[in-house]
């Protein structure tokens, strides 16, 4: 476990606070405690709890006060040197930030229990040693008084340090749970917590409350004043504490069921990244832990089903996981059918290197996909350098031919523009096949079977040599809608190889050129050097050679030329005059 494992576990607590929350925690979590709960023997003493009748009450006051002020000077040191050694792991873990071993992940999933054990065990040597002191120099009565207080004090102060240090210590947890897991580790629970809560909030000042009563019935001299303050003040302490360790005790309950329901919404929204903090051993941690064990779960299931739907299609990969029991078989469907093959593989192969040619192969097979995916079909199979795309199974679609037809059109445009330096034949046909499963039990995969699938192999090879490299049958034109349908023109019948009847061949129509505009020839320049000479043509003279009009021989030769050619008689050669 790296530093950077940890920010990402709680991105909001760096790693120099975290060691600072666990340098800090054990002195401020203590000092303040101890001061709650000596507050609250202090108050409880003075004021609410009734004194026994004493002989010289000022000198019982003053021992007392002597003996609970003098305590803490000794216990502090202790407490102290005792939390440190208890927490050197804590610190080591966190100031190292390597992955903890067993004794650093028990110190801090430990580390709150233990340190309310010390801070209980102190307080309870202090209740002894104070109601044994009360009991040799004074009665035991006031004894069971400064007994009672001390105990409500140490409730009061072990609850604060519990719950405190339990919530300070989070991030460190989170660190030791990311690692290994939660564990089964005796810990106080959520029941335990909210019994916890109850007992320091509820059932301490009751019990005080009914001491009093005991009191007040085997000492009728209380004086009432005196016991109705009793009565407010254990009342008011049990409205007060109850309230804060009762909010306490719920946040810690709260705050993780918080974030597995944040962990939840992502989760719905679509974001399997998501990942919950796993800061307690307890069943609350097992909850956490059991969200991201889940989500780990769904992970792994999407990528499954990914690379499911890359090998076979979304679709076949999709109506695999809806029915769940895969029968070998199929059912007859009508379906348009696309076939692109490259041509001149074998010189490909020979005049490129391997990873040359496998790099062309990617280019054209991607084109291919993405243009068969956005007219709504799936790529059956790759064989080699071809590819088979289907159209109209294992989904139904409104117009499967129009969409094969379509797809051959971009797909001849968009092969010549983006892989230039290979060449291929398009063939597509449309027809009944049979679709479905088709193999063994142990090895099986969705494919079509039937003669449109033999046409368009054929038609591609056909292609290979035609102008446009694109070649449908007439049938898959004449079952596309007029949109596309239109796009395409008939030509002449041929017998495919292997095939013993004629198929129409269908071919996209060219687009139509525009016409270039008719230029006028340019105007004469306009005459700057002044008026010219006007010339007229020479009148045309006929030359006479032995007796005959030679222009009249030639006008006559030519007629006679004209007419032989109109009849699809070989012309003569005009004859020739003599020297």
């Amino acid at each position: 476990m790296t530093r950077t494992v940890a920010r990402g576990l709680l991105p909001g607590v760096p790693r120099t606070m975290l060691e600072v929350r666990v340098r800090w925690v054990l002195a401020v979590v203590v000092v303040v405690a101890n001061i709650i709960g000596g507050l609250v023997v202090l108050l409880f003493a003075t004021f609410v709890v009734p004194d026994p009748p004493l002989r010289d009450p000022d000198h019982v006051h003053l021992v007392n006060a002597v003996a609970f002020f003098s305590y803490p000077v000794v216990a502090g040191p202790i407490a102290l040197v005792a939390g440190l050694w208890l927490w050197r792991p804590v610190v080591s873990l966190v100031r190292g930030g390597h992955i903890p071993d067993r004794a650093e992940g028990r110190a801090v999933l430990l580390g709150p229990l233990r340190l309310t054990f010390l801070v209980g065990a102190l307080w309870g040597v202090g209740a002894a040693g104070w109601a044994g002191l009360d009991v040799v120099l004074f009665t035991g009565r006031l004894a069971v008084k400064t007994g009672l207080t001390c105990l409500l004090g140490a409730a009061t102060t072990c609850t604060i340090v519990y719950l405190l240090s339990e919530r300070l210590l989070r991030p460190a947890a989170a660190l030791v749970l990311a690692a290994e897991g939660p564990r089964r580790l005796r810990l106080p629970g959520v029941t335990t917590r909210v019994m916890l809560a109850w007992a320091l909030g509820t059932a301490i000042p009751v019990f005080g409350l009914i001491c009093v009563a005991v009191a007040a019935l085997a000492a009728p001299d209380i004086d009432v004043d005196q016991l109705a303050i009793t009565i407010l003040g254990l009342g008011g302490a049990a409205l007060i504490v109850g309230v804060y360790v009762t909010y306490m005790a719920t946040r810690a309950i709260a705050d993780p069921i918080k974030s597995v329901r944040t962990g939840m919404a992502q989760v719905e929204r679509g974001d399997l990244g998501t990942e919950v903090a796993v800061y307690d051993a307890s069943e609350v941690g097992q909850l956490q832990a059991g969200f991201n064990h889940m989500v780990a779960g769904l992970r792994d299931h999407e990528r499954l089903r990914d690379l499911f739907g890359r090998h076979v299609g979304e679709e076949v990969a999709g109506l695999a996981l809806e029915r769940g029991d895969i029968e070998l078989g199929g059912e007859t469907r009508e379906v348009a059918v696309l076939f692109v093959d490259l041509t001149g593989s074998t010189r490909l192969a020979d005049t490129r290197g391997p990873d040359e040619v496998v790099g062309l192969l990617n280019r054209f097979f991607g084109v291919v996909v993405a243009v068969v995916a956005r007219h709504g079909g799936w790529i059956n199979k790759f064989e080699g350098d071809a590819a088979l795309a289907i159209f109209g199974a294992p989904s139904e679609m409104q117009d499967s031919a129009g969409g094969a037809l379509g797809a051959a059109r971009e797909l001849a445009v968009r092969l010549r523009a983006e892989v230039p330096v290979l060449d291929a034949g398009i063939g597509v046909s449309a027809g009944p096949v049979v679709a479905g499963y088709i193999g063994a039990q142990q090895r099986f995969e969705y494919t079509v079977i039937g003669d449109p699938v033999n046409e368009a192999a054929r038609l591609s090879d056909l292609a290979k040599a035609s102008p446009g490299r694109v070649l449908a049958s007439g049938t898959v034109v004449e079952l596309a809608h007029l949109a596309e349908s239109d796009e395409w023109e008939f030509g002449r019948s041929v017998t495919l190889r292997g095939r013993s009847r004629p198929t129409r061949l269908g071919v996209p129509k060219q687009p139509k050129q525009p016409r270039r505009p008719v230029v006028p020839p340019p105007a004469p320049a306009p005459d700057v050097e002044g008026p010219r000479r006007i010339r007229f043509p020479r009148p045309f003279r006929p030359l006479r050679r032995g007796g005959r009009v030679l222009l009249g021989a030639l006008v006559l030769t030519k007629a006679a030329k004209g007419a032989k050619r109109d009849a699809g008689e070989p012309a003569e050669e005009p004859p020739q005059g003599d020297g």
